[in-house]
């Protein structure tokens, strides 16, 4: 996971001021807000990706640091800052949470990161934590990324943590359609949602590929296939750690339809992309199954070819048993003359029957006698 980690402690957390209302903003001033901001942070941020200022579903200013995004929103009332932020210094944040009234908990997780996806509502902001995904095709495996999103009356702002979700194309599309985007920060935020559902369905496509091409190992006796097989697991309980708070997210948010006055055609939104979540769920449910009957499947194979193997090793061990007792036998039967012949050829001058006329015959005679016996003896036993 392409994400960063940074230490922070409740406790060392600047505390919050309320929100005050800024000041009116006189020819060549500006508001006390942007004033408070222009002390703190620096003229242009880094982590800043994008920003604007839209009426009407229309884009009329595009700062480029936060104090001038502070002061562009101050100056039109009934406008809507949408600001988009990659890996903030907890100084941004803050800045941000003095200027928008955000709760020092959702900051905590937003600086952070590493947290489970959630919403939480806090008075008038909505704080939401998602976990995107994109498939590798070259890696073969599932990168996640984390992206926090508050949403207030009069903004939306985007934490993200890693390279997913593209909100750039996001931005693109609500700025097209000018007739979503005026009905406010709720309509970027379930665009936001359909976005990272919708990527979402390379990742199944993905993860069908490999768990086909798993199969195919399976069966063709790939040594590392078992470690695969674990491996992809694991990438699929990750996944679905992913896409199965989503359901609880949205479910979230359709209970606050009627409370909140939600338009209609948001309401069908939402009730699409829940449709897709449920969709991409079941799948996974699926791919679980699959991989743990492969599993299982592979461990039976595995099974058999280990008593394939021993099998073939103990007809080896047989067929050399049987060697070694022909060897063996063979070896006896030449010893027993060689005996005799070698105590014969002994060149000692008192030796037994040494002179003797017929010591000569019966000498080959006990020789060949003693060699039919062994070898009939070992004829007997099938040692030969």
């Amino acid at each position: 996971m392409n994400t960063r980690r940074t230490a922070l402690r409740l406790q060392n957390l600047v505390p919050l001021k309320p929100r005050e209302s800024p000041a009116p903003a006189g020819p060549g001033t500006a508001g006390r807000a942007g004033n408070d901001v222009e002390r703190v942070l620096p003229q242009k941020s880094n982590s800043m990706v994008d920003a604007g200022i839209y009426l009407h579903g229309k884009r009329i200013s595009s700062p480029s640091t936060l104090p001038d995004t502070f002061r562009e929103l101050n100056k039109a009332p009934g406008s809507m800052a949408w600001i988009g932020l990659v890996r903030p210094e907890e100084a941004e944040l803050q800045e941000l949470a003095a200027e928008f009234d955000l709760h020092e908990l959702a900051v905590e997780d937003a600086v952070m990161a590493h947290q489970r996806s959630k919403i939480e509502r806090y008075g008038t902001t909505l704080f939401a934590v998602l976990r995107a995904t994109r498939y590798l095709e070259s890696q073969e495996e599932v990168e996640f990324g984390e992206l926090h999103i508050f949403v207030g009356p009069n903004f939306i702002i985007t934490v993200r943590h890693g390279h997913s979700p593209d909100l750039a194309t996001v931005r693109r599309r609500m700025e097209q359609d000018q007739t979503l985007l005026r009905l406010g920060p709720e309509a970027v935020l379930y665009a936001i949602l359909d976005t990272v559902v919708d990527g979402f369905a390379p990742v199944v496509t993905g993860l069908e590929n490999d768990i086909d091409e798993i199969e195919t190992e399976v069966f063709s006796g790939d040594p590392q296939v078992s470690r695969r097989i674990y491996e992809l697991s694991r990438e699929v309980i990750e996944f679905q750690r992913s896409t199965k708070p989503m359901v609880g997210i949205l479910e979230s948010l359709a209970g606050g339809f009627t409370k909140y006055g939600i338009n209609e055609d948001l309401q069908q939104y939402l009730r699409d992309v829940d449709d897709h979540v449920k969709q991409v769920n079941e799948k996974i449910d699926g791919f679980r199954f699959m991989l743990r009957d492969i599993l299982t499947v592979n461990a039976t194979l595995v099974a058999q070819r280990q008593n394939e193997e021993m099998k073939h090793l103990a007809e080896a061990s047989n067929d050399q048993n049987e060697e070694v007792k022909k060897i063996s036998a063979w070896a006896a039967i030449l010893f027993a003359p060689t005996l005799v012949g070698t105590v014969y050829g002994m060149n000692f001058d008192s030796m037994p029957e040494l002179h003797w006329e017929w010591g000569y015959p019966l000498a080959l005679i006990a020789m060949f006698g003693v060699s039919v016996v062994l070898f009939g003896i070992f004829k007997n036993r099938k040692w030969i």
